[in-house]
């Protein structure tokens, strides 16, 4: 197991699996959430995690997702175009014994453009530099991914303020860590 052998391992850092290390390949451009920063996520998100419906696109390492649900959210889909990402991906989730997360191996942009199921809580962190973001935010808005007052917490490398965001979605919490913007957004009004 290659991802064994480099080291690369993401912590856990609240809830029921606290301080359980998970491993991740290789992968260009898989850069995990840090610590510190899902750290700030989840305390912004702390009201809203338990039962919640949780979809996190270009999943990578999963640390959005398995910290949501180790923190109590009721299902999580993970979404992942890579193949060795996604099969570590699912061996994490049978380390954690969890029936209540999915694996999807898929381009994320195809995946929304044929979605049905609804979401309380979106991890939206792609790739940096592609340009994935206007058609992700584009689809999830026109496919109507969203369940009520449902949050979109956004990860990216630019200010979002150049983009076309629905305007029923209400900026939450904003900050800059180094080179990375992180965005808490609520859909309103849904």
């Amino acid at each position: 197991m290659a991802a064994k052998k480099s080291g690369n391992r993401l912590r856990i850092i609240g809830g029921e699996w606290r301080s359980r290390f998970l491993p991740f390949p290789d992968v260009e451009g898989l850069r995990p959430t840090t610590d510190r920063i899902r750290e700030t996520v989840f305390n912004w998100l702390q009201p809203v995690v338990p039962g919640a419906n949780v979809l996190d696109m270009f999943a990578g390492s999963g640390a959005l997702g398995f910290e949501a649900l180790s923190r109590g959210a009721q299902s999580l889909t993970l979404l992942e175009m890579n193949a060795k990402a996604a099969k570590q991906l699912t061996e994490n989730v049978r380390t954690l014994k969890t029936e209540n997360a999915k694996v999807v191996q898929t381009d994320a942009l195809s995946w929304l453009k044929q979605c049905e199921e609804k979401f309380d809580l979106i991890f939206l962190d792609p790739p940096f530099n592609k340009g994935l973001l206007p058609e992700c935010l584009a689809l999830i808005e026109s496919r109507n991914l969203l369940n009520p007052n449902a949050w979109i917490y956004i990860e990216s490398e630019q200010d979002l303020s150049s983009l076309n965001l629905p305007i029923n979605w209400r900026l939450h919490r904003d900050k800059k860590a180094g080179q990375v913007r992180l965005s808490l957004y609520q859909a309103q009004g849904k």
